[in-house]
């Protein structure tokens, strides 16, 4: 039988720690009834004593170790201390205190008589953040936002409800510079992993995040890392807190234009790859490139050092007629038989071969492809691109859609043009979003008709009870095309859709149905563009409530970090392994699907407040993701952001282009 555990004080909340190892298991805060903001045993098989928090693991040039069970430990009042001997010469010692506040210290000591070179460094923080059901995680689970910056490192660990407290990690000693992923594969489902917090991983991945520093120590030297965590009223109070010596409004800008990083701090030094041009100005230094990319900025001062991440892209429609010319020429199954040469493909680019895996429904043809036309689409309505060429592709798109991806007569949506079950009810808003554009594109009554019976469908099948993508911007599109020629009837029948479909969802609550993951961001925005749109078409005091409600819920699911990958893009940690080619889990980040929390912001209603600030985050978002997009025009559907994944060198691109190109559909219809 198990001791009892170790129970502490912290803050209003309590921790407690296991008496045998001393990794601390329980994290609680009595705002939050029942929520262990860590993980524990509970949760699955995949969760063990040996990924508990503060157990880690050491990589160096004389041997690698784990700790976890410790050599000495010593119960106080206030906290405990634990002694680890990690490989001959190097030990480790823990301190842990609580109080109003959790503070801890690693010191990593050289006792041998040659100097130990750590090359990666590495300790557990298992914070709840799961995916299982909707009401689950937003009663349970926290979503966890990771900074490691060097010196200016951080945790923001907030609940998925977005209620207070937020339990924030706050770096005090030492440096952070990386973080990976373990536990999170084919076998561990709806969960982010145990997430480590890395001082270095150069021995897995030198250049992960800009490139990966090693710690020396030479013989009698320690190395102490320090951080402390604390209650919070939000992530934002969390930020305030931090030593604030630097401030980027903006993360991104096309090729030639200029990115102000603002500082408080006489003695800022700011370095660069040699392409990347700097000029200090009063109050910071103006950062400017001719090269498209992410560029890391270094930034050194007296007392620490830290490196964020900017984006620097081709203007927007320099950059969206590559892509579409790339399109045309090698991503159309122009090898296929006659009536299929009309549909888009993915595209490995390492080889520049078409996939041909229909028996993988995430690189088939249809799904999540739709995006091609449709940007094709978008590229037309603006004059840019080939026209004729364009035309053509989307004529012999329409013929393919008609021949194998829908029934005309019923509106069906069909899988893909080998399967002809209409099972997924994500594909019938693409696709009537495709036949909306054409008809505004080419005035043909027909397509109109065709969209809206799409959508029909679509409630008849069960869509009221489901939050698909893009089902409520469509429906208001052709609500008012609809009025506009006259067929109000046709218009009222899809209005009383849309309002019976958003108070399905007002009266659920948090108690939101699983869809292909059991809860992520890619149902809670859409949620909040329903809720919208009904809100427009008829306000309501329950509507305005669950709407402000689920706008807490959607931005939980993303920080604010000083990087473009990372600012305001949503935590999603599947998608590469669904969708990319070297099929690897991990956080994606951006990842296209991001747009949609810029989808909803911008669609937030006028009459209501917040909306300025939510389009300023909607614009940072939908500008991270032109990351995705390369000179030549090809692009990635997933950028992997840990340094490694279960041991595998991350931090890369997918080489995949797959179905990033809704991020750019999104960027046209909203940016401004």
């Amino acid at each position: 039988m198990s001791a009892e555990p170790l129970e502490f004080r912290f803050g209003a909340g309590r921790v407690c720690c296991d008496p045998e190892d001393g990794a601390v298991t329980y994290v609680s805060h009595p705002d939050q009834p029942g929520m262990n903001f860590l993980l524990d045993e509970s949760i699955g098989d995949w969760h063990n004593a040996s990924f508990r928090w503060g157990k880690g693991f050491v990589i160096s040039g004389a041997g690698s170790a784990r700790w976890d069970f410790p050599a000495q430990l010593e119960t106080l009042s206030d906290g405990l201390d634990l002694g680890y001997d990690l490989l001959p010469g190097l030990s480790l010692h823990v301190e842990r205190r609580f109080g109003d506040t959790w503070s801890e210290s690693y010191r990593f000591h050289n006792a041998g008589t040659q100097t130990l070179e750590l090359r990666s460094l590495a300790l557990s923080t298992p914070w709840r953040d799961v995916y299982t059901g909707a009401s689950e995680c937003l009663s349970g689970a926290c979503c966890a936002h990771l900074w490691t910056g060097g010196s200016l490192s951080y945790v923001a660990a907030t609940p998925m409800n977005g209620r207070a407290p937020t339990l924030g990690l706050r770096l005090e000693q030492g440096e952070l510079w990386s973080y990976s992923v373990e536990s999170r594969n084919a076998w561990t489902g709806g969960v982010r992993g145990h997430l480590y917090l890395h001082v270095s991983d150069a021995a897995r991945n030198p250049g992960a995040m800009g490139g990966q520093p090693t710690v020396k120590l030479a013989p009698g030297e320690t190395y102490t890392l320090g951080w402390r965590l604390e209650w919070y009223d939000s992530p934002a109070a969390l930020e305030r807190s931090l030593d604030a010596v630097f401030r980027l409004p903006k993360l991104a800008a096309p090729l030639g234009a200029a990115l102000l990083l603002e500082t408080r701090v006489q003695d800022l030094q700011v370095s660069a790859a040699p392409e990347v041009r700097l000029e200090p100005v009063k109050g910071g230094v103006l950062a400017s490139c001719d090269t498209s990319g992410v560029q890391h900025l270094d930034l050194a001062w007296s007392g620490g050092r830290s490196r964020v991440a900017v984006l620097f892209h081709q203007p927007l429609r320099e950059l969206t007629e590559r892509r579409v010319r790339f399109i045309l020429e090698h991503q159309r199954a122009t090898e296929r038989d006659p009536s299929r040469r009309g549909s888009f493909l993915p595209l490995d680019t390492r080889s520049m071969l078409r996939v041909n895996k229909d028996n993988w429904m995430d690189w088939s043809d249809a799904r999540e492809r739709l995006a091609m036309p449709i940007l094709l689409q978008e590229c037309l309505r603006r004059g840019w691109g080939d026209r004729a060429a364009l035309e053509g592709a989307l004529a012999d798109f329409d013929s393919f859609a008609r021949t194998h991806l829908v029934d005309e007569a019923s509106g069906t949506v069909f899988e893909d043009s080998f399967r002809r079950e209409p099972r997924r009810l994500y594909n019938f808003p693409w696709l009537a979003d495709f036949y909306a554009g054409q008809c505004e594109l080419f005035g043909r009554d027909g397509d109109l008709q065709l969209a809206a019976r799409i959508m029909e469908r679509y409630y008849a099948l069960g869509g009221g009870k489901f939050l698909a993508i893009g089902a409520a911007e469509v429906l208001e599109r052709l609500c008012q095309h609809l009025r506009d020629a006259g067929r109000m009837d046709g218009a009222q029948v899809l209005e009383a859709h849309l309002l019976g479909h958003a108070q399905h969802f007002v009266n659920l609550g948090a108690n939101l149905p699983e869809h292909e993951m059991s809860y992520e961001q890619s149902i809670v925005a859409p949620l909040v563009s329903l809720l919208s749109a009904a809100y427009r078409l008829q306000p309501s005091a329950a509507l305005e409530q669950r709407l402000f409600e689920s706008l807490r819920w959607l931005e939980t699911f993303a920080g604010s970090q000083p990087h473009v990958r990372l600012r305001h893009i949503a935590i999603r940690h599947w998608d590469g392994y669904w969708f990319g080619v070297l099929r690897q889990w991990g956080d994606l980040f951006p990842h296209h699907w991001s747009a949609l929390s810029a989808a909803s912001y911008y669609g937030w209603p006028e009459a209501l407040e917040g909306k300025a600030a939510l389009e300023v985050k909607a614009q940072i978002i939908l500008a991270a993701n032109l990351a995705h997009f390369h000179d030549d025009g090809s692009a990635t559907c997933a950028f992997i952001y840990p340094s490694c994944v279960e041991g595998n060198p991350a931090h890369h691109e997918d080489p995949l282009a797959n179905d990033q190109d809704w991020a750019l559909v999104y960027t046209l219809r909203y940016a401004r």
